[in-house]
Order: C-alpha cells, then sequence, then structure tokens
C-alpha cells in the first residue's frame, strides 16, 4: 500500500509596496475565513496545512489553491505572501513575537534566537506503520535529508545583505538546542525517554521545541521532514514530497525485511553535510550520501534518484519526480534564481520575483508550464475570497 502524505507550508507576510515583512498574519488569517491557517511564533508568519493525499497530482492541486486563496486575500489588505527560507528585506522586532503564551515564554527564554526567527519553512510528512517504524526509520532516511536542502535553498539574503549561503534560514535555524540530526534510537520507548530527559533539563519545554532534521509526529502515525527551506515554486515542494515519500518507503521495508541493525550510528557527519548543502545549494558540491565524499550536486542527486527508483515506481512517483528533478537541476536552486533578479534589478526585483514564483508564475508573468507528466496535472481553480479583489500584481521595483 502507497504511504499517504501532506504538506505544511510557511509564509512570509509582506507589504506589497515596501516588499518589506510585515507582523500581519493575524489579520491575514482573519480575511481568509476558513480552517487550515495558523499562526507562527513571529507575527509576520502564516503557516498553512494541506489535506492528507495519496498521489503527488493531488497534493500539488491542493499546495496550488491554497497558495492562490492566500494570494487573493493578502491582495485585499495590499500584502503580499511568500514562500521562501528568509526575504530580503526585514527589520528584527522583539515586540513582533505572536501574542500566545507559549510563544512569549519561548521569546522571554531564548532571546536574540527568538527574535530572528523571520524564517519560513516547508515540511512534508508520510504515513508510517507505527512510532516504532518511524524512530527507527529516522536512522536510514537521515543521511539522504542534506541533498534535499539544497533542493529547497531560497535563503541567501539576511536583513538587505547576501549572506554567501543558498539557506541561511538553515544558519539560523541550527541555533535552536534541538536543531539538526535526529540521531539514532533503538525504538519509540528510547526516543521517548530522550525527549523526556530534554524537557526534564529545561533546554526545552515541550515535544512541540524538538527541532531535528526529521521526527516522528507527536499527534500522527507519520515522519515528518524539517529541513527544507520554505519553497517559492509549489513544483519543488512536490518533488521534494515524492523524493521523501520514497525514502520513507525504502526504509520501512528494509525494517520489515531485517534481522539486525541497519544502521551504523554514526551520524557525525550529517551536520557538515548540512551545512555544504546550506551553503552551496544546487550550484556547488555536497556530501554524496552513498561514500561521504564531495561530489557535485548534479551528481548526488541524480544518484539518489536512480537507488530510489524502485520505491518511486511503486507509488507511481517516478515520472513526476524526474521530471521535476531534470526541470530543478536545470534551472538551479531557488536562491541561484533570486540572486539573478538581484543582480539585474535589486532587492526590490528579488521580492517580486519571489511573489511571483509563489503565486505560481513563471518569468514574465505567465503560469508555469509543467514538464512531462506534470502538463496533465489539472491547474487549481482560482479560490474567490468574498470581498477581496483577484491577486494584484506587485509594484515594480
Amino acid at each position: 500500500m502507497t504511504p499517504r502524505l501532506g504538506a505544511e507550508e510557511e509564509f512570509h507576510v509582506l507589504d506589497v509596496e515596501s516588499g518589506r515583512l510585515v507582523p500581519r498574519a493575524a489579520e491575514l488569517i482573519g480575511r481568509l475565513g476558513r480552517p487550515g491557517f495558523t499562526t507562527e511564533l513571529q507575527r509576520s508568519v502564516v503557516e498553512s496545512n494541506s489535506a492528507v493525499h495519496d498521489t503527488l497530482e493531488e497534493l500539488y492541486t491542493d499546495l496550488a489553491s491554497t497558495r492562490r486563496c492566500l494570494d487573493s486575500a493578502a491582495a485585499g489588505a495590499g500584502l503580499a505572501v511568500v514562500a521562501a527560507g528568509t526575504v530580503p528585506l526585514a527589520r528584527v522586532r522583539p515586540l513582533d513575537v505572536t501574542a500566545d503564551a507559549r510563544y512569549r515564554h519561548m521569546a522571554d527564554d531564548y532571546r536574540m534566537v527568538a527574535d530572528e526567527q523571520l524564517i519560513c519553512s516547508a515540511q512534508i510528512h508520510v504515513d508510517v506503520p507505527d512510532r516504532d517504524t518511524a524512530v527507527r526509520a529516522m536512522c536510514l532516511v537521515s543521511p539522504w535529508l542534506a541533498p534535499l536542502l539544497a533542493l529547497t535553498a531560497s535563503s541567501p539574503f539576511w536583513l538587505g545583505s547576501d549572506t554567501g549561503y543558498a539557506s541561511w534560514r538553515t544558519m539560523l535555524w541550527q541555533r535552536w538546542p534541538t536543531a539538526g540530526p535526529a540521531g539514532c534510537h533503538r525504538d519509540a520507548a528510547d526516543y521517548d525517554r530522550a525527549l523526556a530527559e530534554l524537557i526534564g533539563s529545561g533546554v526545552i519545554s515541550d515535544a512541540g521545541m524538538v527541532y531535528h532534521d526529521v521526527r516522528p509526529s507527536a499527534h500522527q502515525r507519520t515522519l515528518e521532514l524539517r529541513i527544507c527551506d520554505a519553497c517559492p515554486r509549489t513544483e519543488t515542494v512536490v518533488l521534494v514530497a515524492g523524493l521523501f515519500r520514497a525514502l520513507v518507503r525504502e526504509a520501512c521495508e528494509r525494517l520489515a525485511q531485517a534481522d539486525g541493525p541497519l544502521c551504523d550510528g554514526r551520524h557525525d557527519w550529517l551536520r557538515a553535510a548540512s551545512w555544504r548543502a546550506a551553503r552551496s545549494g544546487l550550484e556547488g558540491r555536497l556530501v554524496d550520501p552513498a561514500t561521504r565524499c564531495a561530489a557535485p550536486a548534479r551528481t548526488v542527486l541524480t544518484g539518489m534518484l536512480a537507488r530510489l527508483r524502485p520505491a518511486l515506481e511503486a507509488s507511481g512517483d517516478w515520472d513526476t519526480v524526474h521530471a521535476l528533478l531534470e526541470e530543478a537541476l536545470a534551472q538551479g536552486s531557488p536562491a541561484h534564481r533570486l540572486r539573478r533578479a538581484v543582480r539585474a534589478g535589486g532587492l526590490l526585483a528579488g521580492v517580486d520575483t519571489l511573489i511571483a514564483e509563489t503565486r505560481g508564475e513563471r518569468p514574465g508573468g505567465h503560469p508555469a508550464e509543467r514538464p512531462a507528466r506534470v502538463t496533465a496535472w489539472q491547474d487549481p481553480v482560482p479560490v474567490h475570497v468574498p470581498g477581496h479583489d483577484s491577486a494584484a500584481p506587485a509594484r515594480s521595483a
């Protein structure tokens, strides 16, 4: 049986004229008038939650419809939404934390780390048989997560400056005490004991503050991917979802057939691999999980695709994932595309590019042209939000 999957996406809320981050997420959620959206630690971020789906086509339709709904509601308030790890133009203001007791406590405890949490991610959930399997599968999928970060790297700019990284969000995120590789655990009981020790230490206050690159859901029978930047293009989320489902499916099959341990326990190199992916994106070398040596991003990702082909075919995802990966490698990381826009027209032009890609446009203001099997997907009908104008274009840079 094919594991089902879903996605959570975080979106920055911007003033459409200035292109700057603004703390108006609650206002935007109020204008949406429908479930499926929540606030986050910072008042400038909206999170959306997809339904659970069997196919990548269904997931794409759901995510694209959600983005159109957000875009329409935002346009009626002089706002725009952007799916990216960071946005080029922002200011750090400690008073912009959401008025929630848990978030206020986090802001008091973590100070500048919380103040600078002006970041967004995309998270993928994939069904697993049980919590023991989820915990044991973490060891098997963890070596392959850094290439997924490279695919999504979309945060080269921070507070108006080019950081030199493809994913500066990763650098900000890893300052939290529980961020990074998940480590190895024998079973769910062992994992839960380690979690209880962390909470007992006072370093974190609850299970929701475990920010590992991958983790078992606390509320569902799923394994959750957490390493990725938010993705300007919906197609990138779908690509990562397909690859992660294949990784989880393969891991579960190996665990079901195994007589003994499948992980060597050596996860010390994973943080370095994530740093390399955050620094380079798709435009440099990555750490190849198969050899633990440096290799071009294309070599690592095409090798990963070949390795996962049986699992992708079993889920009916091969054609879609193959086509989307070829497109991603040909066009470069989101960070690369954003830098190109900024070089041509400045930071505001970069913001316009992010807004347009989040909306579903490609250069020239046209809808995305999807490759191979993806062209057959049904474009979602634009969602009309009563009393709101249709999506307005961003101001000229």
